[in-house]
């Protein structure tokens, strides 16, 4: 490499020394001169370090260039290690995080020189944020679950490890049917509900109804109504219940929206409005309530995780089975009987629908079909959840999320027909 290019990478060594070392020493900011092991100077050298080692290593060749970068990384570790023991004993903590740190800036300081300089530096600030998230990322450990946590590593086996092993092929014997596509968005959709159990979660119920029915509309709006419902027949705050629940369903339609667009955006264009029309009267249907019911009613159930892994099989077989009988129904019995299937499924789950039926357009039936199949489970979904809030929350919870809901639902109904 030239020589403007060699002081280029070099400069980048040190600026990833230098960015490191600015979180390591304002973390220690009061440590008086000499009671810190490394700070920003010694970070910045670090860098350099690594980038001048790379540069020797080249010129020395293989393999004796990667035995001097690995010589490089043990007299860095040799020289710091008996410093931080020493930092170490004197504030009696154990912690090998600086030390950790001053490695891994040694290594993306050589590799600044020896190979990307973008990703040199993308690694450094993610390796700067992580140090600095320390107080975050310790009370997220001390606030979560193991339940939560195992879900999580669920969700990243899904995708990391299951994935790559799924037929990513048409199987004959399945219909046609794509098994990736279907895991996917399997995938997808239990990581929008993962999300929205952790915002209600991490955030916690008390900051609000209107914000707990809102992440709750992320993990199932039908799940919000029913668990809102029984609250209220035991004795809650009906209005301020269904408040929540009402939110739950707009920002249901607004996930159906985003997910037909992640997965058919011709389809999307169709759903926009209605759905957006259907969103807007849920939410302003849920602020006029809330404004009613007070802060002594201000009661949102925290949802139950949402990730066991039989729930995750429960989904994929859903999405698979509404896939294959609605492309059967489309080939054998035409696009009523899509219809047909799609509203039946409304009475439980919109997202199996939003998953499955808008791949069928163009080939089996046509986008705005697609669209209509989409919107007709929407629509018997609203009836349902309208119906199992006068049945099992009764009184006012009752009344005004079926009158409110029915209502958001036939300005949608207006929207489409207007189009």
């Amino acid at each position: 490499m030239g020589t403007e290019e060699l002081i280029h990478r070099l400069a980048a060594a040190l600026a990833i020394g230098l960015l490191v070392g600015a979180e390591r020493h304002w973390r220690e900011r009061q440590e008086a001169p000499g009671r810190r092991t490394a700070g920003v100077r010694t970070f910045a050298l670090t860098g350099l370090f690594g980038g001048v080692m790379a540069v020797l290593a080249t010129a020395l060749g293989q393999p004796g260039g990667a035995l001097l970068l690995g010589f490089g990384l043990a007299a860095l570790l040799a020289a710091q290690l008996p410093f931080a023991l020493r930092e170490a004993e004197a504030e009696n903590k154990v912690s090998a995080t600086s030390l950790v740190a001053a490695l891994g800036t040694y290594s993306l300081g050589a590799l600044a020189v020896l190979g990307d300089v973008a990703v040199a530096g993308a690694a450094a600030v993610a390796m700067t944020a992580i140090l600095a998230a320390r107080e975050s990322l310790h009370g997220l450990m001390a606030r979560i679950t193991w339940a939560e946590l195992r879900s999580a590593l669920v969700l990243l086996s899904m995708t990391l490890l299951v994935m790559p092993l799924v037929p990513d092929e048409p199987i004959a014997v399945l219909g046609g049917l794509n098994p990736a596509k279907i895991w996917r968005f399997a995938i997808l959709l239990a990581a929008i509900s993962y999300l929205g159990y952790l915002a209600v979660r991490l955030m916690g119920p008390e900051r609000g109804l209107l914000f707990g029915g809102a992440a709750g509309g992320l993990v199932s709006s039908t799940a919000v109504t029913l668990a809102n419902a029984r609250a209220a027949a035991s004795g809650g705050g009906g209005l301020a219940l269904a408040a929540g629940a009402l939110m739950a369903g707009a920002v249901s339609c607004l996930r159906t929206i985003g997910i037909v667009a992640f997965i058919a955006p011709a389809v999307a264009g169709f759903l926009l409005v209605p759905l957006g029309m259907v969103a807007l009267g849920m939410a302003l249907g849920g602020f006029t309530l809330a404004r009613r019911a007070g802060a002594d009613e201000a009661v949102v159930s925290t949802p139950e995780n949402p990730f066991e892994l039989s729930a995750v099989m429960k989904i994929a077989l859903l999405l698979a089975a509404v896939a294959l009988i609605s492309k059967l129904a489309g080939e054998k019995l035409g696009p009523e009987a899509v219809m047909a299937v799609a509203a039946i499924t409304g009475l439980a789950d919109v997202d199996a629908v939003a998953l499955s039926v808008p791949l069928l357009a163009p080939a089996t039936i046509s986008l705005e079909f697609a669209a209509q199949a989409v919107l007709a489970a929407v629509g018997v979904n609203i009836c349902a959840k309208a119906a199992y809030a006068i049945a099992l929350g009764g009184g006012r919870f009752g009344s005004a999320y079926a009158v409110l809901s029915l209502a958001a639902g036939a300005a949608g109904v207006l929207a489409v027909s207007l189009l």
